[in-house]
């Protein structure tokens, strides 16, 4: 009996992170969708949300007590530079 070998890989799973965000993060949207309803919606039922710089987490205080993550600022700002319609700083 001849057995080809096994490739075992381990089950990657993308767990948010559970601890507190050091920085504010800009969440991604799609068209159309608001920002402050993903993220009041994501505290209410403690779903992860992503934000522009990729890191995942679940909204759970206040992000204006936190410094603004330079990454999704620069995303942002690309954005924005291509987009009209985008503002200054995404307070939505």
């Amino acid at each position: 009996m001849v057995t080809s070998p096994v490739e075992t890989r381990p089950d990657v799973d993308v767990t948010p992170d559970t601890d507190q965000p050091h920085h504010a993060h800009i969440v991604k949207v799609k068209p159309g969708e608001s920002a402050t309803a993903k993220v009041m919606e994501a505290r209410i039922y403690g779903t992860p949300v992503e934000a522009l710089c990729g890191y995942v987490w679940i909204p759970s205080r206040d992000p204006k007590q936190l410094p603004m993550c330079q990454e999704c600022k620069s995303v942002y700002d690309l954005y924005k530079s291509f987009n009209d319609g985008l503002r200054d700083t995404p307070g939505d």
